[in-house]
């Protein structure tokens, strides 16, 4: 299964008993809203996840010692992908209205606990909505399932890794640039990023339009490379380790690897004795 799949291959494949599709849609200012717009409207048979309850351990916040989203503990994952009714045969196709920023999430979690079978949808619900597809509101009735999948080593990496100095390793900011540089910080205790790090937005992995698309293997690539990531294997963080899932998406489709910190941001400036950077 690709990385991606379109929307026409999810129509084509919505009644599949083995297909889990999963509406992930999340809005930083209003965390409820997601679950809102899953309401009023979603792809047929979809399922929602909550970033905050779903995907993320208890106990994040901002300024708080483990990030805003701390990585889900493999009792978290086992029992949400369970009852979600996702095992190791489904395949799941996760979906939401910001070109897969947190989808990815989703995705990376999947991943990460062995579960090959997962998808991002290209263009998610607008580019759907766009094509005049169908949506509903019904709820739909999922058995559970058993989720057996455990966290593969070295696939989220720690803060108390990262602060081990090493001048080979390549970090990436997944952030937007102003927030990199330190210009500005309305989250985060501190503005800045960890020292090394290269900024890499996540918005620079999709295409232009009112329905972004990831952009083609050969540019990501092209774009990566640029930053160092043929030669080396990169950390990604973000704000808090969601949409530093995005660049690892982005990173695999260009054939290239990746690893998460999934603290990211928000947990290393949480810790005064944390070194940071500016500019």
């Amino acid at each position: 299964m690709d990385l991606l799949v379109s929307t026409g291959w999810l129509a084509d494949h919505l009644r599949d008993p083995s297909l889990r599709v999963a509406d992930v849609r999340w809005y930083l200012p209003a965390p409820g809203k997601g679950r809102e717009q899953y309401a009023a409207g979603h792809i047929p048979g979809a399922v929602f996840f909550d970033l905050d309850r779903d995907l993320s351990a208890p106990g994040g916040k901002a300024g708080g010692a483990q990030g805003r989203h701390p990585w889900p503990s493999e009792a978290q994952v086992a029992r949400v992908m369970g009852a979600a009714g996702i095992d190791a045969d489904t395949q799941v196709v996760a979906y939401d209205d910001q070109g897969g920023a947190i989808a990815a999430r989703l995705w990376y979690v999947l991943l990460a606990h062995g579960h090959e079978r997962v998808a991002v949808l290209d263009g998610g619900i607008a580019k759907w909505i766009a094509e005049g597809r169908p949506l509903e509101t019904a709820v739909p009735a999922v058995a559970p399932r058993t989720f057996g999948g455990r966290l593969r080593p070295g696939w989220v990496v720690t803060k108390e890794e990262l602060r081990v100095p090493d001048p080979q390793r390549l970090v990436f900011d997944a952030r937007a640039p102003e927030r990199y540089r330190g210009e500005t910080e309305s989250i985060d205790p501190r503005a800045g990023h960890v020292p090394g790090a290269v900024n890499a937005p996540f918005a620079a992995n999709l295409t232009g339009g009112p329905q972004p698309v990831l952009r083609s293997p050969e540019d990501l690539r092209a774009h990566y490379a640029a930053l160092g990531a043929e030669s080396r294997e990169p950390i990604v963080y973000c704000g808090s380790g969601v949409t530093a899932c995005h660049d690892l998406l982005a990173l695999r489709r260009a054939g290239l690897g990746g690893r998460l910190y999934a603290g990211s941001w928000s947990e290393w400036s949480s810790n005064p004795d944390l070194p940071i950077e500016k500019g």
